[in-house]
């Protein structure tokens, strides 16, 4: 099938294809402005440092302590988002108001390659709450390194502070409607590509000669019952004019 047969069948269904381009977009659209909620996002930062005891009082650093620093941020990271932390979180913070599974559904932790850095990040309906949820979680996770791992090499590098001012994260209504204007778009060329493939109904001479091999001689238009009778009224008012014009009558 040549590229110009495609658009012809796109020609075909352009309407349908308009259509559900513009119901998907209107749905999305109004769905992500009026019905979703904003999320905020809120983060604090931990350092982790390489552990020496207390004799050492100017510890060196190396690149292969750092690398074995590096290695146990994955360990933290998975140790921060378990119940048990989550657990402490709620009993020293009641007035989050929240059980220990909503508090892991809203807590992510992550880390910039190579570095010693994490961020443990909160995501909320309000950003006063995202932020003191994301410094309790800080300050429980660094008071409990030392019984859970035996050494005491994490210190909170950033607290987020509840006041500020921050924009919803999420949604993002024109990145939405984009993705659904994308979508709609290419299910509708399917769509119309599937009942131009289900319709095996002969509309124009091309038709005829793709499915035949041989070429249209000629072709018999179509007459409806309407042309017969404006072509009368026609006939019937020219020979009318025609009497009236050269015919003279003798009194």
């Amino acid at each position: 099938m040549e590229l110009k047969q495609y658009w012809i069948i796109v020609k075909r269904r352009l309407l349908l294809i308009a259509l559900i381009i513009i119901v998907s977009c209107l749905s999305i659209g109004i769905y992500s402005y009026y019905f979703i909620k904003p999320q905020y996002s809120a983060s604090a930062k931990l350092i982790v440092n390489q552990y020496k005891d207390s004799s050492a009082l100017l510890p060196s650093i190396d690149l292969g302590s750092i690398n074995s620093t590096i290695g146990l941020i994955k360990t933290y990271k998975e140790i921060i988002r378990t119940p048990r932390i989550m657990k402490k979180v709620v009993e020293e913070y009641p007035e989050l108001n929240m059980s220990y599974g909503e508090l892991i559904g809203k807590v992510s932790v992550s880390s910039v390659n190579e570095t010693q850095v994490m961020s443990i990040s909160v995501r909320d309906d309000s950003y006063e709450k995202a932020a003191k949820i994301a410094n309790a979680v800080a300050l429980v996770f660094q008071k409990m390194v030392p019984g859970l791992m035996k050494v005491d090499n994490v210190s909170v590098l950033d607290f987020t502070d509840p006041k500020e001012n921050h924009g919803p994260v999420a949604p993002n209504p024109k990145l939405n409607i984009a993705v659904a204007f994308l979508l709609a778009l290419m299910m509708g060329v399917g769509i119309a590509f599937l009942l131009d493939y289900l319709d095996d109904t002969i509309k124009s001479e091309e038709d005829i000669e793709t499915l035949l091999g041989v070429p249209v001689l000629t072709s018999i238009p179509k007459f409806r019952e309407s042309d017969s009778t404006d072509r009368g009224n026609k006939v019937a008012s020219t020979k009318k004019l025609g009497r009236e014009s050269h015919v003279s009558l003798d009194s």
